[in-house]
């Protein structure tokens, strides 16, 4: 399936189109009856779009006890950490709006699990056994960022991981970018949602955009970016910096 491009003057306009984009979806799934299933990323923009959806969350009609959330990678570091995706989302948005903990599956901490391999294995074992069971549907929406090198979630260019097709969570160690240690989800967990979202800001991101929008198809080689596709959409939000190697 074609990706679809979407480019904005900044990195706020992109937050902002993203957060209305988010909220509807939510709204569109709970009115189907759903619990959305949602997967988060961490970075600067997921955080400025975090922070708008909380602005806005008193003037939707999203439950938001009624919204389960996932996230793509984690730092493996101790859980009071400014490191952790799953805090920084906290902190701008999930402690603000009302969500039931059981519903919000944060990756096992450093201090929660004797090692990255033990995390890693708890979380695909939880994946395995809730939203991607035999049968299931998956997630609803995965967003994703997007590294200079092509990188997503903590799947790194040449690295093992990103070959990795037998379970939905690894662990990653001397990530080329710190804290070393990390758990990611695998290429086959974040191909198994109906959308994916890519939030992208930068110019320093302009030749990864440019290299994964032209190979994005399904199992096309290249940069993990590029093989990472929604079953119904696949949407690049991106500023006009990220935007500015596109042909």
């Amino acid at each position: 399936m074609t990706a679809s491009v979407k480019v904005h003057e900044d990195a706020a306009e992109l937050a902002s189109e993203v957060a209305s984009r988010l909220l509807a979806r939510l709204e569109e799934l709970q009115a189907q009856g759903r619990v959305p299933q949602v997967v988060l990323t961490g970075g600067g923009v997921a955080d400025v779009v975090h922070r708008e959806v909380a602005r806005r969350a008193q003037d939707c009609s999203v439950d938001w006890s009624r919204v389960a959330l996932w996230w793509g990678d984690e730092r493996f570091v101790p859980a009071g950490s400014g490191d952790r995706n799953c805090r920084q989302a906290a902190e701008a948005w999930l402690n603000h709006v009302g969500v039931d903990p059981a519903l919000v599956h944060e990756v096992p901490a450093q201090d929660e699990a004797e090692s990255a391999e033990a995390a890693a294995d708890a979380y695909d074992e939880l994946l395995a056994r809730t939203v991607l069971a035999s049968g299931s549907t998956g997630f609803d929406l995965v967003l994703l960022g997007l590294g200079p090198d092509g990188h997503v979630a903590s799947l790194f260019p040449g690295r093992p991981e990103v070959e990795v097709d037998t379970r939905y969570a690894v662990a990653v160690h001397d990530s080329p970018k710190p804290p070393p240690d990390r758990v990611s989800l695998t290429l086959p967990a974040l191909c198994r949602t109906s959308e994916v979202w890519f939030l992208v800001s930068g110019h320093e991101k302009a030749d990864a955009v440019a290299s994964a929008v032209a190979g994005l198809s399904p199992g096309s080689a290249g940069s993990p970016a590029a093989r990472v596709h929604g079953r119904e959409a696949t949407i690049w939000f991106l500023d006009s910096s990220a935007a500015s190697r596109l042909e």
